[in-house]
């Protein structure tokens, strides 16, 4: 027998044990017939960053931070941790400063700067809200103007769905209200439209860098003739670990009312959020729009508005043709005289819609007027309530669906129409079909039971979900939306609280909380080892 035949029944008996023990060792116990079907597994770790949340000397911020419980192999991530630490802040035109607020005398352990006999080693910063469950909130409270921006990250079973919100209490001055914020994902790219550089509005732009390499990131300002004459913007260096805020009004050359802003962060990612405070109509957090070649969805809009006022903008290569309706409790109606809106490509475009509600609360939905018509858009509405100079401003930007699951946190368990507190509604909108949800309120903070209530949608209308709250709850708790069936659902939650007469109130838009990912299934492919 030669040596070539020695060679290939070499190969064929070393072929047959590799074939052996893949069949011995394949998880199924049966061969592989064809490429199995993506599962969908808890995120291991999730990332939020927080904009410092108010310059205000007599503001009052609260943080509260949520992980929903439950949800079929979600405690086999580990136990893990969620908590936010203090970003630097880089003001502009200066150098970098540390932010965090000195605690010492709140604690009374004294000075931590130096500890160990002299060592001249800085102490690490407190971690803010940290969690140590699922289920139920935590929360904290600070003062005045100090409070830093915040970064941190959530792993094993606090991972999935981890959410945070800020909300902040200013009783007077320029961008008085009550600012509510939900701390974001970093990201590479941000569309706000509603921003202004008008002489009354001071909007800034926060952008937060959770990672430790520097971001770059230019600024772009989009008005009704197109591209907003700038004379900074480009190239913002963000360092790692560290916040900088950016005067919208310093980047263009004259006031302009109605702006959409792009963010672009080309190199590194970030967090953006923007701040708009107006002198006379209060302030609020304007979170980034979702961008839709479809149905545009801006929920949440209260039933009480006075002044409704849309702004789109279309940043493809084509204008956008769209069909204005409301979907309201009971279906969806198209606002008289606001059938159709016409956005150029490149322009912005701002409609005011009055009272558009009407006494009823509901949601705008954004579509194509014809069928084909695929040109993105992004939009947001501002929206007021009160009267004269008792009105108050807050914004909602077009969001995206709910595919499993959504938490919002910061809701006063203990709050009442006729009691101090922020006070919680839920606005679910079902632009399409029917679909059905359930609903949960958290236990409290400082105690309590959750509970649960399931609701049908019909398609087309608005549903808002009044008073849910947990049985025997104190402090702060969280609502949490899980899609059971049906067709698309978008959500909204209202925070509402009257202070010296002014309706203040926020609203924070709440796309899926992406607490699963596909993992796509494999097969054994034995052909890998034939040349």
């Amino acid at each position: 027998m030669n040596r070539t035949v020695y060679s290939l029944i070499g190969v064929v008996t070393a072929l047959a044990a590799v074939t052996g023990l893949a069949s011995l060792t394949d998880p199924s116990g049966e061969s592989a017939t064809g490429p199995a079907a993506a599962t969908r597994l808890p995120v291991e770790r999730s990332t939020l960053v927080c904009p410092q949340p108010t310059s205000s000397e007599i503001g009052e911020t609260t943080y509260t931070a949520f992980t929903p419980a439950g949800g079929a192999g979600r405690e086999a991530a580990g136990k893990g941790s969620a908590a936010l630490l203090p970003a630097a802040s880089t003001l502009e035109g200066g150098g970098q400063q540390n932010a965090e607020k000195d605690k010492s005398d709140e604690d009374g352990k004294g000075d931590k700067s130096d500890e160990g006999g002299g060592s001249g080693k800085t102490a690490e910063p407190e971690p803010v809200v940290p969690l140590s469950e699922p289920g139920r909130p935590v929360t904290a409270d600070t003062d005045g103007s100090g409070s830093p921006a915040l970064t941190g990250s959530a792993t094993g079973r606090l991972a999935p769905g981890w959410t945070v919100q800020q909300t902040t209490l200013v009783t007077a001055g320029a961008g008085r209200g009550l600012l509510g914020a939900s701390c974001t994902e970093p990201d590479t790219e941000f569309w706000f439209p509603g921003v202004s550089t008008a002489e009354a509005r001071s909007d800034y732009i926060h952008l937060v860098n959770p990672d430790d390499t520097p971001a770059v990131v230019d600024l772009e300002l989009y008005g009704e003739d197109g591209s907003v004459r700038t004379d900074s913007g480009q190239g913002i260096n963000v360092p790692g670990r560290a916040t900088i805020p950016v005067l919208l009004s310093t980047l263009s050359t004259e006031p302009v009312t109605d702006v959409v802003l792009h963010v672009v962060a080309r190199a590194g990612r970030i967090g953006a959020q923007v701040q708009a405070l107006d002198d006379k109509l209060g302030g609020d957090w304007l979170t980034a729009s979702a961008v839709s070649r479809g149905t545009l969805v801006l929920p949440g809009v209260p039933a009480d508005a006075t002044g409704v006022r849309l702004i789109a903008f279309a940043p493809g290569d084509a204008d956008a043709d769209l069909k204005v309706r409301l979907a309201t409790p009971t279906g969806s109606i198209t606002p008289a005289g606001q059938e159709n809106l016409h956005v150029k490509r490149g322009m912005t475009v701002a409609v005011d819609l009055g009272d558009l509600t009407r006494g009823e609360a509901g949601s705008l939905l954004l579509g194509p007027a014809e069928e084909g018509g695929d040109a993105p858009v992004v939009a947001a509405l501002q929206v007021l309530r009160g009267k004269g100079g008792d009105r108050e401003m807050g914004f909602v930007p077009a969001t995206g669906p709910i595919r499993e699951r959504v938490s919002a946190a910061g809701g006063d368990a203990a709050a009442t129409d006729d009691k101090k507190g922020e006070t919680a509604a839920l606005s679910l909108v079902a632009p399409e079909e029917g679909v059905k949800v359930r609903v949960t309120a958290s236990a409290g903070s400082g105690g309590g039971e959750p509970v649960s209530k399931t609701y049908t949608l019909k398609g087309g209308t608005t549903t808002v979900v009044d008073g849910l709250r947990p049985e025997g709850g104190k402090g702060r708790y969280a609502l949490t939306v899980e899609k059971l069936s049906g067709g698309p659902v978008h959500a909204a939650r209202t925070l509402t609280r009257t202070e010296d007469g002014v309706p203040m109130f926020t609203v924070q838009t709440l796309p899926d909380d992406r607490s699963t990912v596909a993992v796509p299934g494999v097969e054994q492919d034995l052909s890998v080892l034939v040349d």
